[in-house]
């Protein structure tokens, strides 16, 4: 996401929900076991908003579903995807991979087509995978 984008509705909903509960988003954020300064860094665009793990952590301490903090009906459940873990979190990926993956994700899907072309263009052709060889069978008798 980019700094001057707006900032996620999650956040509106966060700031809600804390002003409800009287609390203050650094502790809210402690008890979910996250930075205690992602709102800000949610607001200004410079953190991805939760997912997973976190995400749920964060319903749970705001006293919440996690559809009404993704701006779904909270007796809907939450699309598939707000709950698969990040990659990056799992050390499936490097922090850059997750980044790119992250910025790729957000491109709409001309775009995701032409820049695909042009890494396979600078990363050259495929390796073609090898295929074992096996031996001819000697028959048994």
């Amino acid at each position: 996401m980019a700094p001057d984008s707006d900032p996620p509705p999650m956040v509106e909903l966060i700031e809600s929900r804390l002003e409800r509960l009287d609390l203050s988003p650094e502790e809210a954020f402690r008890q979910a076991g996250l930075p205690p300064d992602l709102l800000l860094r949610l607001r200004d665009g410079t953190a991805p908003v939760p997912r997973g793990a976190r995400l749920v952590r964060l319903a749970e301490v705001l006293g919440t579903s996690v559809s009404w903090l993704v701006g779904l009906d909270p007796d809907v459940a939450p699309p598939a995807e707000v709950l698969e873990e990040e990659q990056g979190s799992l050390g499936l990926l490097a922090g850059d991979e997750e980044a790119l993956l992250r910025a790729y994700r957000a491109l709409d899907f001309p775009t995701k087509a032409a820049l695909l072309t042009v890494v396979r263009k600078m990363t050259g052709p495929e390796p073609v995978p090898e295929v074992p060889v096996r031996g001819k069978r000697r028959p048994t008798g």
